[in-house]
């Protein structure tokens, strides 16, 4: 049974995991590059915690329990003790890989590894560390604590056992699994990318505007935010290595990444996070389009 888990990256989905496994009972120890980076995610995590207090899905002395559950590092030696470590860093591959080999060289022999990544190859980033058969993808949605679903793929080399203990895993988070192939994207990012690539190629192409976008697929086919509006809040860089990972993985045109994606991302619009992808987020109230 797990019950000490290591989360590596305190960002967006980072602090999330370790949210929702603190809550599910479990001692949990964020790291980033930096405790100032590892402080903020704790502090992401307070406040979200501080919501469901605030709409009695919680008491706050069990708030105060699930903070203490929750453990700081800058380091990876300090996950050494950990019976879980899932990677929740940017989706670069040679950051993933460079992290691994780093991990490996402390990390108790019988942990398991796990990369929360969204479409790069689990065998390949398996063949990276001395455990290919105790590693694995398990791919959380954004944002963690709220979406149900989480993507289980094993690698080549994952074993049966593995495989067992991270569903098990899961199951006390209260997530719903969908097993995956090894394939570049899986299921969820191999459909959900290349429509919100599409619906840039819309803009692009100027088949439509921003708002018009938007508002043709949540009025027009009842999704809950439109494709840029998704796209903004995913973040366009993590959009783009996605796109990159399918067109290079498959091997197919259809999935070129849009080159106003890359104009984007070259310009450091990257949505939310930087305050400018598809819509600008730095003025007061409503977001307003950038095209």
């Amino acid at each position: 049974m797990i019950k000490n888990v290591g989360v590596i990256g305190a960002g967006q989905m980072g602090n999330g995991i370790a949210h929702v496994t603190a809550v599910a009972g479990m001692d949990v120890i964020l790291s980033d590059v930096s405790m100032e980076q590892a402080t903020k995610g704790k502090a992401v995590i307070e406040k979200n915690l501080g919501r469901q207090v605030a709409k009695g899905q919680m008491t706050p002395e069990q708030s105060d329990e699930i903070l203490e559950r929750i453990s700081l590092a800058d380091n990876l030696v300090a996950l050494s003790d950990c019976d879980l470590v899932i990677e929740a860093a940017t989706e670069n591959e040679s950051v993933k890989v460079s992290i691994f080999k780093e991990l490996c060289k402390t990390l108790n022999k019988d942990a398991l590894i796990a990369s929360n990544t969204s479409s790069i190859s689990i065998t390949r980033l398996a063949s990276n560390t001395d455990r290919p058969d105790r590693f694995m993808g398990v791919h959380f949605m954004n944002p963690v604590p709220i979406m149900k679903l989480v993507e289980l793929i094993s690698g080549i080399a994952t074993s049966e056992a593995t495989f067992k203990i991270l569903h098990d895993y899961t199951d006390r988070l209260g997530k719903i699994t969908a097993t995956a192939e090894d394939f570049p994207g899986f299921i969820v990012n191999r459909i959900l990318m290349p429509m919100i690539n599409e619906a840039i190629y819309t803009l692009y192409e100027g088949v439509g505007s921003v708002r018009a976008i938007d508002r043709g697929m949540e009025l027009g086919t009842n999704h809950p935010m439109g494709p840029l509006t998704l796209a903004d809040f995913i973040g366009l860089d993590t959009c783009l290595a996605i796109m990159q990972v399918l067109y290079e993985g498959l091997a197919d045109s259809k999935y070129r990444p849009c080159p106003l994606l890359v104009k984007y991302v070259e310009a450091g619009w990257l949505g939310r996070k930087s305050g400018r992808g598809f819509y600008d987020y730095t003025g007061e109230g409503e977001p307003t389009p950038t095209r």
